[in-house]
């Protein structure tokens, strides 16, 4: 009777012969990337693998996938290699993937196009975002090697051109994995240091894994960051990296980079003493204008004869003194008018005015006036006032 397998068996077994066949093992297999994933929580990636005529499940676990240095999409030709195995769970058959490359395109290459191509949509390259170098630097800052020859030619040109200038190294590895950081990071204290007009940021030339530092990500958005002007010195002349892109200015070398920041100092002074030349030169041509148009001045109007003028202000002050008089005259006679009309009327309503036609007023005892003849008895004594002066009467009789 054949034997009969179970199903963890049965793929169990599969899985044994596929790892011994050792063609299968630590294998290249090229193919179109699809379904690709990005596993977030756990940084790994799942994909598969295709041709014209079959597929293949495939994963690459994140301490193999950050090792990559493009980003790998949908329909992108990649080479792989890798070791298949069983997945025993769904009883397929995977790729478990160590290493990845473009088809047909250099890593790094891919790399560095894609990142300049995400980076020049987010505005990084803008030619509006680059500040200017400025003209008269007092102190450069280096992100540099300290033991690579980049230092050494910055600085002798610096003190060539101009030995005023003064300098300040802020170390930085500029090959390797901590390059990048570093980098980054030298930028930064360059920043919170404050003390300085430029930054110059490079290296000597090299190969393309050499220079990578200055292609990634971290590089480029601490230069985009920082507060003072970078210039990107990166190389030889034909290199041309991320960092270059995103520099306010780029240098072919490093040690142009130091003549784009450090002017001459025998030109500056050629250029003072020119200057202060054509300021004198300028200062007396002034002066001798002025001169003839205070001499032409002086020959005409006030100047010419100054008591003229005080002789025209007394002549005004008189015509605005007899001006004034006349004013206060005319005022004086209105207000006057004014005033004896209103006394006019003011006399026709007096009371004295009404006594003096004839009219009399007539008061008790307690000087309350009298306005009824039943106000009073007969016998009372009552006072009366007239026109001119006053009488003491006494009620002899009433009527109404």
């Amino acid at each position: 009777m054949p034997k009969i397998w179970t199903v963890s068996e049965l793929v169990g077994k599969i899985g044994q012969v596929v790892q011994e066949h050792g063609e299968l093992q630590n294998c290249w297999i090229s193919g179109e990337l699809s379904n690709f994933k990005h596993h977030r929580a756990s940084g790994h990636w799942y994909f598969t693998l295709k041709d014209e005529s079959a597929s293949l499940k495939g994963v690459m676990f994140k301490s193999r996938s950050e090792r990559v240095r493009f980003n790998p999409s949908d329909g992108l030709k990649v080479l792989i290699r890798g070791n298949i195995r069983m997945y025993e769970r769904d009883g397929t058959i995977q790729l478990y993937g160590e290493e990845m490359e473009p088809s047909g395109l250099g890593q790094l290459y891919l790399a560095f196009e894609q990142l300049k191509r995400k980076l020049a949509e987010e505005g990084l390259f803008d030619p509006l975002r680059k500040k200017s170098i400025p003209r008269l630097p007092r102190r450069i800052g280096i992100v540099t090697s300290p033991t690579g020859a980049a230092i050494r030619d910055i600085i002798n040109i610096i003190h060539r051109r101009n030995p005023r200038v003064s300098w300040i190294l802020a170390p930085a590895a500029v090959q390797g994995e901590a390059a990048p950081h570093e980098v980054a990071q030298a930028i930064s204290r360059l920043n919170r240091y404050g003390k300085v007009d430029v930054i110059i940021v490079g290296r000597g030339g090299g190969s393309l894994e050499e220079l990578w530092a200055f292609n990634t990500d971290i590089v480029a958005r601490a230069i985009s960051a920082s507060m003072i002007p970078v210039i990107s010195a990166v190389g030889h002349e034909t290199d041309v990296t991320i960092s270059d892109y995103v520099a306010d200015l780029r240098a072919p070398t490093p040690s142009a980079a130091a003549e784009l920041a450090v002017p001459i100092l025998l030109d500056l002074q050629l250029q003072v003493n020119q200057l202060s030349v054509r300021l004198q030169s300028a200062m007396s041509d002034l002066i001798d204008w002025k001169r003839q148009y205070l001499e032409g001045f002086a020959n005409r109007g006030p100047l010419k004869d100054p008591f003229w003028r005080i002789d025209q202000s007394r002549q005004r002050l008189d015509s605005l003194q007899t001006r004034l008089q006349e004013g206060m005259t005319r005022f004086v006679i209105d207000k006057n008018g004014i005033l004896n009309l209103l006394a006019a009327k003011l006399d026709l309503l007096s009371p004295l005015t009404i006594l003096g036609r004839g009219y009399s007023l007539t008061y008790l005892e307690d000087g309350t006036l009298l306005r009824s003849a039943n106000n009073t008895e007969v016998g009372e004594q009552v006072r009366v006032r007239l026109g001119e002066g006053s009488l003491r009467c006494q009620v002899l009789e009433k009527g109404i």
